[in-house]
């Protein structure tokens, strides 16, 4: 592994700061890393193996990638990548997406399935934890989704117990904004893959994005301050 410096650092610091806050890791845990193939899971996984070097506890990881069969496949690319990397890998290949309806297909179809397919090949494993890409960007998204769509005040949490506690869904990168994922990418030249699916284009969240972008010209601090909120909640001044 190389040695943590420039966008890397300052991730890594903010990944230690989120992991230490909602004690996201223990020692002995075995990690199941979600990797799409874009640039945030990919940065998740490439620095949860670098932090092993130096941090105080000791901890397996294990990629997995769920390909859910769309023309464009990139397991035989992340494959390859897996055994650069030199970490335990495991591949699963859905083909739920030829047995169904193409109009009930969308983007909450998709991370549901693949979710599903998730959890079931990290049981089988015993993994304890399950790592997502999910960063500052997609948390503050989330919240104006919720709000927008769904008429509730909620987001992502950035660890989150499952059946009982069987399974702890963890996002280390809460804390990281997308600016930093983007950077380090590109120095580390993870040659990282988007979103096939036409629907990522039309997307509410894609939409969410965009009105973000647009206040942001009036107001620089927009996605810090949606992120604060969540913290600073005044229940006396809630329904």
């Amino acid at each position: 592994m190389s040695v943590i410096q420039g966008s890397e650092f300052y991730i890594s610091k903010r990944m230690g700061k989120a992991i230490m806050d909602y004690k996201m890791l223990a020692d002995g845990d075995k990690i199941a890393v979600a990797v799409s193939g874009g640039k945030d899971s990919l940065t998740l996984l490439r620095l949860l193996l670098d932090r092993k070097a130096f941090v105080p506890i000791n901890y397996d990881v294990v990629a997995m990638h769920i390909d859910m069969g769309y023309p464009k496949s990139i397991s035989g690319k992340l494959e390859k990548y897996f055994k650069k990397l030199k970490v335990k890998y495991r591949i699963i290949k859905s083909d739920i997406l030829q047995k169904t309806d193409k109009n009930k297909i969308n983007c909450f179809w998709c991370s549901w399935n693949r979710r599903k397919e998730l959890f079931i090949a990290a049981n089988s494993l015993g993994c304890t934890k399950i790592a997502l890409g999910h960063h500052m960007d997609d948390i503050i998204e989330t919240t104006l989704l919720n709000l927008f769509f769904q008429g509730e005040i909620s987001s992502m949490a950035p660890k989150q117990e499952l059946f009982k506690g069987k399974i702890t869904l963890i996002r280390p990168l809460a804390y990281v904004e997308e600016r930093l994922i983007i950077r380090f990418a590109k120095e580390a030249k993870l040659g990282h893959d988007t979103c096939v699916c036409p629907h990522s284009i039309t997307s509410n969240r894609a939409r969410v994005g965009r009105i973000i972008r647009e206040l942001e010209k009036a107001c620089p601090d927009v996605k810090k301050n949606i992120f604060r909120s969540l913290k600073r909640v005044k229940e006396d001044y809630l329904l």
